[in-house]
């Protein structure tokens, strides 16, 4: 049954010690903003932690498969779709034919019933084989840190090289040296939008949803690391419209949540050390605050 409700929602979650989200063109330093110092975790990292624990907890069985996935052939996906609705022949011939044609709006219906981050973040589906696109009921911004944050560099040694020759090169030393960067302590907010009107063009259905609360509140505990350190949600508040429309602004809603360091605390290092101020006085009418950590 698909949704007939807009929700809006506040993540927030913590890192001790650890490297929550590198960034692959800072030689894969924690990501921050270079003007503020803030940290940032970006949509992608958090819906590629959502898509990990559903395909743990749903064994990657339909309609729970997880569409983008390590070692993922993405055309191979959009085959299976095109027999699926029985149309193979659509497989053989020339580009044009492989366009799919028709039956393009039927095989992105096949992705989105046997795949669970399709319909529920979308996909661009029209690549190769194709199963056209769809646009997703479940939006995430980046997270950004509540406090800017610092990078700790550390040296870390292996005791082991790699090939014989390196040892031979280092005659008989077979340490290896590296280094890894991590965020002695940072508490991090996103948001989250989700569409009714997208969930009925998908099928994102309130079991959907469902699930979707669930991952976001266990997903740090089944993705430890030794490089993200200790991560976990602390807190997920979840704003219920009763219209699909939406009664009140998203940023209205979000400003309801404040949340500042305790007095006397110059340096957080603990979830402790923050005060989560909740305004749930004079809600707007059509509003409710569900909180789901």
């Amino acid at each position: 049954m698909s949704l007939n409700h807009r929700y809006d929602f506040v993540l927030l979650f913590d890192v001790r010690d650890g490297n929550p989200n590198g960034d692959p063109d800072a030689g894969n330093l924690p990501r921050l903003d270079a003007e503020t110092g803030h940290g940032l975790v970006t949509d992608v990292a958090l819906k590629r932690k959502v898509r990990n624990f559903v395909g743990l907890v749903k064994g990657e069985t339909p309609p729970y498969e997880i569409y983008v996935k390590e070692k993922a052939i993405l055309n191979n996906q959009h085959k299976r779709a095109y027999v699926g609705i029985g149309r193979e022949d659509l497989l053989a011939g020339d580009d044009k034919k492989r366009k799919g044609g028709e039956a393009v709006d039927d095989a992105r219906a096949w992705m989105c019933r046997n795949f669970y981050d399709v319909r529920t973040f979308g996909a661009v589906m029209s690549t190769g084989v194709n199963c056209g696109q769809v646009r997703g009921p479940v939006q995430l911004t980046f997270a950004r840190s509540i406090d800017p944050i610092i990078t700790q560099e550390h040296s870390i040694t292996r005791m082991a090289v790699a090939t014989e020759a390196l040892a031979e090169k280092q005659d008989g030393d077979n340490r290896t040296m590296g280094r890894k960067h991590t965020v002695p302590y940072g508490l991090y907010m996103a948001h989250g939008f989700v569409s009714a009107f997208l969930a009925k063009q998908t099928g994102f259905s309130d079991d959907d949803l469902n699930l979707l609360w669930q991952a976001l509140g266990q997903m740090f505990e089944h993705d430890r690391s030794a490089a993200r350190g200790e991560m976990a949600t602390r807190g997920l508040f979840v704003f219920k419209h009763e219209s699909a429309l939406g009664n009140a602004p998203a940023h209205a809603l979000f400003e309801r949540i404040q949340i500042k360091r305790k007095d006397g605390v110059e340096v957080a290092r603990d979830f402790m050390d923050y005060e989560v101020q909740v305004n749930e006085t004079d809600m707007p009418p059509g509003v409710t605050l569900l909180r789901k950590v």
